[in-house]
């Protein structure tokens, strides 16, 4: 059971993308990675089908073979899975298109499909669209400080 949360309401369950994820994995005391510590003992990722592949996909390549062992990618991706909040994307709203890069429509189709309000990238192509409505498309350091300036 997790502890009782000292975050703002509005990470009760949040949007990683898949570089944020990765760059936690490879860099465990970078922004990313105290993000995500805090985001899983405190809140709940959000994975739709196609954000969840996207990750399966991009963690099996070879470029990360020196850095994260098999057994570490097998046991991220299945903690990941157990931990998440599953959303299912509605056809109409994956029909969609919001950003430049087609791709990265996954990740606001899940964010906006479980009425999330934070996604959390480093893509360009993503925290270029910042404010969309009422998503923040925020990067893992500016949801850092947001945090700590609710917190204050």
């Amino acid at each position: 059971m997790k502890a009782e949360s000292s975050l703002p309401a509005c990470y009760a369950r949040v949007v990683l993308d898949t570089n944020v994820l990765l760059s936690a994995a490879l860099s465990p005391r970078g922004a990313p990675a105290t993000l995500l510590d805090r985001l899983l003992r405190e809140s709940r990722l959000v994975f739709s089908n196609a954000t969840f592949a996207e990750l399966e996909a991009r963690i099996w390549k070879p470029k990360f073979d020196r850095y994260l062992s098999i057994e570490r990618r097998n046991r991220l991706l299945h903690d990941f899975n157990a931990s998440a909040s599953w959303v299912e994307v509605p056809v109409d709203l994956a029909s969609r298109h919001f950003s430049r890069d087609a791709t990265d429509d996954a990740f606001i189709h899940a964010t906006l499909a479980a009425g999330v309000c934070r996604l959390v990238s480093g893509d360009d192509d993503l925290l270029c669209l910042h404010p969309l409505d009422e998503l923040h498309i925020l990067t893992p350091r500016a949801a850092l400080d947001e945090i700590a300036q609710a917190a204050a």
